[in-house]
């Protein structure tokens, strides 16, 4: 088996298909329906096929370089308990979904990549969509292991649990092997932040990372219905207040020479991370350009699958893909 090849919709700013991409796979075709992250993905990747619509109007047979690629992969919308229980404010997550399962039936991979959010693995509240889920890989030939990893565990700044379905045909699956943590000691935010906090000059840059000892809670990205961008709920913005961070905004630019830091227990007079730090936090590599106006760049952000969580999962499936036990 040559050069891995893969299909990813719901792409969004591409902490996935970044991670597939350094795990060896190439992209056939990217699918997002919001044109901000179809930008993003082409700033940085001019060269790939990003087609820019919604999921549930995508047809494969209008582009037939999807309907032979080893691995769909799709980084959805996190479903809701109540999408799951049918009630139809939440029907747009369990939609998308939905088309990524019938999808399998044009494309038929060798292999399907899912990750969405933990309760999703193991939730009664989900076991009708897992049941749907069951059937459909059932009916295609597939067998799947439904876990939970932690981008913690993966050398991501950040305490971020993820849950993931991982599909494969037959002849492969008993080669899959879940991926093991590749870091024993979790990267701290002072550890990924202290340089980018000392780029301006700020004195106090290294007491401040020496004090950011945990790692970041996880960040979210928010509703597009929302107001600005902030680090997520309250019980968010006090795990940042405790390593000295304001979490109600982000700020324009790190402190400079001249700033004091007050270390006061009041949020207000504490520092700001901005969003290029939050692509940091998220483990975006620093050549990778989130486009758009603050908001924008910051929801791609929290909304996407770190990078380094990508590639071990990537390196897992490649891995049974090209075992000696295919058929």
């Amino acid at each position: 088996m040559g050069d891995l090849t893969f299909v990813d919709v719901c792409s969004g700013a591409g902490g996935l298909a970044l991670g597939l991409e350094s795990s060896g796979f190439s992209p056939v075709l990217l699918l997002d329906n919001k044109p901000q992250a179809c930008e993003t993905l082409l700033a940085n990747r001019p060269d790939w096929k990003v087609v820019c619509e919604d999921l549930i109007e995508f047809l494969p047979e209008e582009h037939p370089e999807t309907l032979d690629v080893d691995l769909l992969s799709a980084g959805l919308p996190r479903v809701k308990s109540s999408a799951a229980a049918g009630r139809p404010n939440s029907e747009p997550e369990l939609r998308q979904l939905t088309a990524t399962i019938y999808l399998l039936h044009a494309v038929r991979p060798r292999a399907l990549l899912l990750e969405n959010l933990p309760a999703l693995v193991d939730s009664p509240a989900y076991a009708e969509v897992r049941r749907f889920i069951a059937e459909e890989l059932t009916h295609l030939g597939y067998r799947w292991r439904w876990f939970v990893l932690n981008a913690a565990d993966f050398g991501v700044p950040q305490d971020r649990e993820q849950g993931v379905l991982v599909a494969l045909k037959e002849p492969w699956f008993e080669s899959f092997v879940t991926p093991e943590p590749t870091v024993r000691v979790h990267v701290s935010v002072g550890q990924a932040l202290r340089g980018s906090m000392a780029a301006r000059g700020w004195r106090e840059a290294d007491a401040w990372a020496d004090q950011a000892s945990a790692v970041a809670p996880t960040l979210v990205g928010g509703s597009d219905n929302r107001g600005g961008a902030d680090v997520g709920p309250t019980g968010t913005k006090r795990a940042w207040a405790r390593m000295g961070i304001n979490g109600n905004a982000f700020a324009d630019e790190v402190p400079g020479p001249d700033y004091e830091w007050p270390r006061s227990d009041d949020v207000a007079h504490m520092p700001k991370i901005t969003v290029d730090q939050a692509a940091v936090i998220q483990a975006f590599p620093p050549e990778w350009r989130i486009t758009g106006q603050k908001t924008a760049r910051y929801r791609q952000i929290g909304h996407a699958t770190p990078p380094p969580v990508g590639r071990a999962l990537g390196e897992a499936i490649a891995a049974a893909l090209r075992s000696s036990s295919r058929a």
